[in-house]
């Protein structure tokens, strides 16, 4: 592929989308198919009374000569039957009434119930189907998951090419927070089926995402937050519940839920139990973190960061927004006077730290809180001394190498930032990422790679989108855990950062990989919600 190529124009999914529309509540249910019935044509008589011979002949003593001898009655079998006959008779009838009072069908025996993932999963596919953990402390969370239907998901949709360019690209980053405002509504119910459909989702796909949810439920503590480490197989090196838990509660919201979910929709309460928790540990400050100094501090101030800045865009609730400010606040208090973040507030810099406080940053702006401008404007100055190649890849640190994982992330950052869809240096490094795609079989494998990528090829939409999609929605439904105390999770084993991040760091990136399809919207195509609400 050249570098100047980009598939499909912008928006290729979303004009998809924008020609789905429910059908109205009074139609009329299909027709059923016509049936023929085959009538016999009977004639009167064979339906009316026995026909009678009209020239009955009869013997010398008045006997009718034709008529057939008398019907055996049921006295008359009874008299002439042999008596070895009825004595087995009466035997049989004994033997069945005996059964009948004391025979007790044996236990049932214990069913360990597995799943499998096929993209065909027919017209009557819901989460009912799925494996319901049966050792479950949270009964409630899965007597609920029952009703839960997983939406139906066709092949991918060809979408029609809309525009090339998008009206976006031409305005400054601070014009276009109103329009970013509605990069969260694809987690609404009604939109995640069509967005689903429009970007090649599968059954599989959200069948996996409805899997991890479960495992999540079922290792939310009993204080309602989540650990690093957990009584789950292979957890992390440190302990760090408030990342943990906002990493699970990113999980949970990506597929649409909150604390003020449906109560009997699956997960709401377990989301409700796990914000009471968090909110507790946010202070006056802002600052989530309340450990002590550790290389975790500013990973988990951002990660907090995003979690509540998504909820109150997602609810709107009075209540969450004076937190998320504050929560902001902090975050662009602490930037360093180079741009970036690194592990303490105002100390150092680096590409992977600062790429979370983007997504921060990113957060608030859909939800419509106050990100200052020059913030932003430092960031990119940043990001300006770790790009590669003219800006198609990126480094870690100033004085390194580009690696792959910081390429994905520095390009994501340029994307949230301002930079259009068609500057070639996007096209250049979203080349590198589709030559890159996920592999199960990597040694080692880099799920923290995957995950931006996954983003930045999204937001690119067309023939990048289509190519890394196809490998990543095989890839990761097939490797989910799929039987035992585990089922649902992805095994951190093998992977660059399994021993530091742990099972669940690992299994949330998973899933936010695979909710991509609604998670954000495409940010080069906001404008055509539009047409769409």
């Amino acid at each position: 592929m050249s570098s100047t190529e980009s598939g499909l124009p912008a928006g290729d999914g979303l004009s998809a989308v924008r020609g789905v529309a429910a059908p109205p509540l009074d139609a009329a249910p299909p027709s059923p198919p016509n049936r023929s019935l085959v009538a016999t044509d009977i004639s009167r008589d064979e339906v009316g009374s026995p026909m009678v011979p009209s020239n009955t002949s009869r013997t010398s003593n008045g006997v009718d000569r034709d008529t057939l001898p008398p019907l055996v009655s049921i006295n008359d079998m009874v008299s002439e039957a042999p008596p070895w006959l009825l004595s087995a008779v009466l035997h049989m009838v004994a033997v069945i009434i005996l059964g009948l009072l004391f025979v007790v069908p044996e236990r049932a025996e214990e069913l360990l119930l597995q799943f499998d993932y096929h993209d065909d999963l027919g017209e009557d596919f819901s989460g009912s189907d799925l494996d319901l953990p049966l050792d479950m402390d949270q009964l409630d969370v899965d007597a609920a998951m029952t009703a839960q239907e997983v939406p139906l998901l066709e092949e991918t949709v060809v979408p029609t090419p809309l525009v090339s360019e998008s009206p976006l690209e031409k305005k400054p980053i601070v014009e276009q927070t109103a329009t970013i405002r509605q990069a969260l509504s694809g987690r609404e119910k009604g939109m995640q089926q069509a967005l689903l459909s429009a970007y090649g989702g599968t059954g599989a796909t959200q069948q996996a995402v409805m899997e991890a949810l479960k495992w999540l439920a079922r290792n939310q503590e009993r204080a309602g937050m989540w650990s690093l480490r957990g009584k789950y197989a292979n957890g992390a090196r440190r302990e760090n519940r408030e990342a943990a838990t906002a990493m699970a509660l990113l999980a949970f919201q990506g597929a649409g839920y909150t604390p003020h979910s449906d109560p009997k929709e699956p997960f709401a309460k377990v989301v409700r139990r796990g914000w009471k928790k968090l909110l507790e540990k946010e202070d006056k400050s802002g600052s989530f973190f309340q450990s002590g100094r550790s290389h975790d501090q500013l990973y988990t101030q951002a990660m907090c960061t995003i979690a509540l800045c998504e909820l109150y865009g997602m609810t709107g609730k009075s209540e969450y927004r004076e937190p998320a400010q504050r929560a902001i606040d902090f975050c662009v208090k602490v930037q360093t006077a180079e741009g970036g973040w690194r592990y303490f507030p105002g100390e150092g810099n680096d590409l992977s730290v600062t790429g979370w406080f983007v997504m921060a940053m990113q957060s608030a702006r859909m939800a419509g809180l106050d990100v200052p401008s020059p913030t932003l404007d430092r960031i990119s100055s940043y990001v300006d001394t770790v790009e590669r190649d003219g800006g198609s890849q990126y480094a870690y640190q100033q004085s390194q190498p580009a690696r792959l994982s910081m390429t994905a992330e520095g390009l994501l950052c340029r994307q949230y930032l301002g930079w259009v869809r068609s500057d070639s240096r996007l096209h250049r490094g979203a080349e590198i990422l589709i030559d890159n795609p996920p592999s199960w079989e990597d040694d080692p494998r880099d799920v923290y790679y995957w995950y931006y990528a996954t983003q930045v090829c999204h937001h690119m939409e067309g023939s990048y989108w289509r190519a890394w999609n196809r490998v990543m929605r095989e890839v990761l439904p097939k490797n989910q855990v799929r039987e035992g105390k585990e089922r649902g999770s992805w095994d951190p084993a093998g992977d660059e950062w399994g021993l530091e991040g742990g099972r669940l760091f690992v299994t949330c990136l998973s899933t936010y990989m695979l909710e991509v399809y609604y998670r954000h919207l495409p940010i080069y195509q906001h404008h055509l919600l539009d047409g769409l609400n």
